[in-house]
């Protein structure tokens, strides 16, 4: 059994004596390599690594810094189909879509290398005479990557790439369920000359390892892409070194299905985001909202291809054989199952699948489920699985209002052969990223730049504008907020703390003005 090696400092670390951890086949459960459980000894190490390289990797220009990644681009494409089978066996992707992450993981990293040319910076005009202001563009220094399950070869290009090509240097911390892609990509890494320390890798469990990157005081940002959960300890270990944080969480996205849509399109769209990768995409639809004209046509039609869907062991068959290929692990499929069976507790009506699939692997049947609402969990939570809720509406404001009914403000879709209507929805929707009448996949200039959170998680931050709340200073009360500001502001965190936890509940919620 393959054991994989961190990568600190431009070597590979092979004389590991601490613990390792399995790494599962989803599709037949069984090992297929083993992750070392590294500490925070190691994410030191690798951090000071980054650290020593990055005056002189900022110092390069631009354009040679954009010469490593198409370097790294070409080592990707040489090892297209070992990647791709890695990623089919580790995350139980089907070969079409692993393929697609390996080849756009390639092209973004060509497409971050164009911008060498276009790292600019101003000339702003000054209120002085005889005098401009240049204003220069700087990296922060060393980044730290932390990284999910389910897009794992592509989300360490799309951290690493405009790190490096700013003048960073970064750590990765790749999840623990498909370690193994991010072992090669380091591999690609290293045949590609990269100065050592510029890219690290540091192996272990997000609750060790990602909490110790991001509460390091040598570490200038911290980029995530994973749960509400993970991105709240995330900016709880940042905030004591005010340590810049990026955060890809959650969603629950929306896709509407108007009056005039081509509902063929709609379907074939809707199918693509809700099977690929088995429902385990962020970004991808979740909730549906259809007009109550077409609404029987379009269960009709959905609930047919859903129950056409093919899967299996991704593995075992050829490019273009299966939509989808199982979850990624054992609690996925638990979860999964749980939250249908509330929701049909709840009222929903269960059109189609519901089960775990019988057999061997974490599969799960695709599944429609009708007569829900808002009310009910299935349409609030993040749902990581083959499962579609289907609900009516009648005007364009009250479906409005209905998506952005959510604690998630990601991405969304809309349906329609109206221009009109598709902007005056896509106006007022409340999402980062809204695709119009084409499925939930982000194209290369884009990003989700979605907003909120999951309020019964972060109800106690200012992320939540429920219980965010601004409090009027009156003149006679100058001296005091002068002193309460210093300390809220200041860089001495236990009296911070200790004021937040004594003073958080003086006030009457029921008063607040929202």
């Amino acid at each position: 059994m393959k054991k994989l090696a961190m990568y600190i400092n431009g070597a590979f670390e092979t004389g590991f004596t601490g613990q390792w951890r399995d790494v599962l086949n989803p599709a037949t459960e069984e090992a297929i390599a083993q992750e070392p459980k590294g500490s925070g000894a190691d994410v030191d190490r690798a951090v000071a690594a980054a650290r020593a390289a990055q005056p002189a990797w900022e110092r390069l220009p631009a354009v040679e810094r954009g010469a490593y990644l198409r370097k790294i681009a070409a080592g990707i494409r040489a090892r297209a189909d070992a990647l791709t089978d890695t990623i089919v066996a580790e995350g139980g992707k089907t070969k079409d879509l692993a393929r697609v992450e390996v080849m756009f993981t390639a092209d973004y990293l060509d497409y971050q290398a164009e911008w060498a040319r276009r790292y600019e910076g101003e000339v702003i005009q000054s209120d002085r005479p005889r005098e401009n202001i240049f204003l220069f563009k700087r990296p922060l220094g060393v980044i730290a990557g932390i990284l999910p399950w389910n897009f794992p070869f592509f989300l360490i290009a799309r951290k690493m790439g405009p790190a490096l090509l700013a003048g960073n240097t970064i750590v990765i911390k790749p999840s623990s369920i498909t370690p193994i892609n991010c072992h090669i990509f380091a591999e690609i890494v290293h045949e590609s000359g990269l100065p050592a320390g510029v890219f690290n890798v540091v192996n272990g469990a997000g609750a060790e390892i990602g909490q110790a990157l991001a509460a390091h005081p040598q570490v200038d940002m911290v980029s995530l892409t994973g749960s509400v959960a993970a991105g709240r300890q995330v900016m709880e270990a940042a905030a004591a070194n005010i340590t810049k944080v990026s955060l890809e969480l959650g969603g629950k996205a929306p896709a509407i299905v108007l009056k005039d849509a081509d509902i063929d399109l709609a379907v074939k769209a809707i199918l693509a985001s809700r099977v690929g990768n088995s429902g385990q995409i962020c970004n991808c639809a979740e909730r549906v909202y259809v007009h109550s004209s077409i609404h029987a046509a379009f269960v009709e039609k959905i609930t047919a291809a859903m129950q056409a869907v093919r899967y299996g062991n991704p593995a075992e068959a050829a490019e273009g054989a299966l939509e989808m290929g199982p979850l990624i692990e054992e609690r996925a499929v638990e979860a999964v199952a749980e939250k249908v069976q509330r929701a049909v507790a709840q009222g929903a009506n269960l059109v189609c699948g519901g089960n775990r699939a019988p057999g061997k692997g974490y599969f799960f049947e695709p599944t429609v489920l009708t007569n829900v609402d808002n009310s009910m969990d299935i349409m609030q939570e993040e749902t990581f699985g083959p499962v579609l809720p289907i609900a009516i509406f009648d005007t364009l404001d009250q479906v409005i209002a209905l998506a952005n009914d959510s604690a998630f403000g990601l991405t969304s879709s809309v349906y329609t052969t109206n221009l009109n209507e598709a902007f005056y929805v896509i106006r007022r929707l409340q999402f980062g990223e809204t695709y119009l009448n084409r499925e939930n996949f982000e194209a290369m200039q884009g990003f989700h730049a979605g907003w909120n959170a999951a309020a019964d998680q972060l109800a106690d931050t200012t992320m939540d504008p429920r219980t965010r709340m601004l409090r009027r200073i009156r003149m006679e009360d100058a001296e005091q907020a002068s002193q309460i500001f210093s300390l809220l502001m200041g860089d001495d965190v236990p009296p911070r703390k200790a004021f937040i936890v004594e003073n958080a509940d003086d006030f009457d919620r029921s008063k607040i003005d929202t």
